[in-house]
């Protein structure tokens, strides 16, 4: 017997299509146009000849979207990629203090990088030996504990404080790195990069207004996150002479999960189903945040995507008035807006001297 719609074509010792379409007719599928007939239609046999060749699915739908974010200058798709990552930078204040109603935020710092770590281990043990190998452990440790404090101490600001505030005040970072940039690494930092970083912290001094109004201690706890943000960036920049982008992703992740549980079992409170939520949440925006600042970086230039980065600040203020009702000061936006654009002529600076250094080395290797 035959297969049903295709007629024995001996001569080739095969099967031939020319009366399937005859057979398609005949059983209903099709309409008096020869269409297959989508809606309505009760007989299983036509809806999954509908599925199966009348219907696109979910992968073939994608291979256009990706053609067309491909074809995108790679301009527009770093400043795209940055402006997902500001949401999702954004997104993090407005969580930890969302999930620090019933619990300390030493343990939303944990619960933060305990999501986070499960999100990566899939791609950690894609890695394997890659993403633990190492030369310098004791300086990953190190790093990590940097980054922690940062975080901790970010988390303990955005709790307490309103939260466009601690957005602007956390900008500081890299203000902070070109004295670890000119004291450690041994960098050379001209005049202007001087006068920038100057000016950035008269913004800081605009945002807080010391002797102008009570500066609250907690103010405090931005400002010193700032410095050990900045160090842990230096480290990462140190580390990545020797080591793989792997290997300093991966150690963090894992050790980012012992490093805050320590000091979170001294405040220690069961967490709710509501906090876990908001907590996975933030994992969640973490390492969304990170994903994009790394794409948005592999697609452009820094000196021009950075400057979206900022945008965080505008988001940030928007969560909070929505969410909490805070209304941030005219000062904020001035103080916010001075060290933004210190920070930015920065940035271009430092992408112009490393263009240049390319170049001279390019030259005295040809």
């Amino acid at each position: 017997m035959g297969r049903p719609g295709l007629v024995p074509d001996r001569a080739r010792g095969r099967y031939s299509m020319r009366n399937q379409a005859t057979s398609r007719r005949a059983s209903g599928c099709y309409g008096a146009a020869g269409r297959i007939r989508l809606a309505g239609q009760e007989d299983g046999s036509c809806r999954h000849h509908a599925m199966t060749h009348g219907r696109r699915g979910p992968r073939a739908l994608a291979e256009p979207l990706g053609a067309r974010w491909g074809a995108l200058p790679g301009g527009l798709r770093g400043v795209l990629w940055m402006l997902a990552g500001a949401f999702f930078f954004a997104a993090h204040g407005p969580l930890v203090r969302l999930a620090s109603v019933d619990v300390d935020p030493l343990v939303v710092a944990f619960l933060r990088s305990l999501a986070l770590f499960f999100l990566m281990l899939p791609w950690i043990v894609a890695h394997g030996r890659q993403a633990a190998r190492t030369h310098r452990p004791v300086e990953h440790v190190l790093r990590a504990a940097t980054s922690l404090v940062g975080l901790v101490l970010l988390v303990l600001a955005q709790a307490n404080l309103p939260l466009a505030e601690v957005s602007a005040i956390s900008f500081a970072a890299p203000l902070f790195g070109v004295f670890g940039a000119a004291l450690v690494l041994r960098e050379t930092v001209r005049a202007r990069r001087w006068i920038a970083t100057l000016v950035g912290f008269a913004g800081v001094w605009i945002v807080l207004r010391p002797g102008l109004a009570d500066v609250d201690p907690l103010y405090a706890l931005p400002l010193v996150s700032a410095v050990f943000v900045a160090v842990s960036n230096l480290m990462t920049k140190s580390l990545s002479r020797t080591e793989s982008a792997t290997a300093i992703v991966a150690w963090l992740a894992v050790l980012s999960v012992p490093l805050t549980l320590v000091p979170a079992l001294f405040v220690w409170s069961w967490p709710s189903a509501v906090t876990l939520l908001w907590a996975a949440l933030l994992g969640v925006a973490g390492f969304g945040a990170h994903q994009c600042l790394s794409r948005a970086l592999a697609a452009a230039d820094a000196s021009a995507v950075m400057p979206y980065d900022y945008m965080r600040l505008v988001i940030t203020a928007t969560m909070a008035y929505a969410i909490f009702g805070e209304v941030p000061a005219i000062w904020t936006w001035i103080g916010g807006a001075v060290i933004v654009g210190a920070v930015v002529y920065i940035a271009r600076r430092e992408s112009q001297a490393a263009r240049a250094a390319r170049g001279t080395a390019g030259e005295a290797g040809s």
